[in-house]
């Protein structure tokens, strides 16, 4: 037996609506990994900034350094005193880059000093006789082979990312 199908009768509660989504997310203020990522590229930004005006102004000090030299070889061309004199200034300033006291240095010191940039020992040799050449009479040393070897040692010593500088020997006193 088969009940007779019977109309359902509205039911007098409230009518309801259908189901609906939430309003999307506003797009201020962000998810606190939003932060986090701004922090980072913000810190990234900064020292990127950092290294390049520092490699900026370290290439100029290199650039300065090369044409003062050229300067100083063009100025003094007929005079090897003035020449030597000027050489010798130049190189006691780019040394103090790399110690502290070069400009009161004397000898082994000295030697020392030039010789943690690494050039041959011919080259040094041409150097330290730098020291004594700037009280000699004029034309009593080979200034092709001295300009040669500060020219060499300049080169390393502005830059010295193209060698590794020696460490300092402990001092006895």
């Amino acid at each position: 037996m088969t009940l007779p199908a019977t109309p359902v009768p509205a039911s007098p509660g409230p009518s309801l609506r259908d189901i609906h989504l939430p309003a999307p997310p506003p797009w201020w203020p962000p998810a606190p990994g939003w932060w986090v990522l701004a922090g980072m590229l913000l810190i990234v930004v900064c020292a990127g900034l950092w290294w390049w005006q520092h490699r900026r102004r370290t290439r100029a000090g290199q650039r300065r350094v090369v044409l003062e030299f050229e300067q100083i070889l063009h100025r003094h061309a007929t005079d090897s005193a003035a020449r030597f004199n000027a050489l010798h200034q130049l190189l006691r300033r780019v040394a103090r880059q790399h110690e502290p006291l070069a400009g009161q240095q004397r000898g082994e010191a000295w030697r020392l000093t030039l010789a943690r940039v690494p050039i041959d020992a011919t080259g040094l040799q041409q150097l330290l006789a730098l020291d004594r050449l700037i009280y000699q009479p004029p034309c009593s040393g080979d200034e092709a082979a001295t300009v040669d070897a500060m020219r060499a040692w300049l080169k390393l010593a502005v830059n010295p990312r193209r060698w590794k500088p020696a460490a300092r020997e402990p001092s006895d006193g």
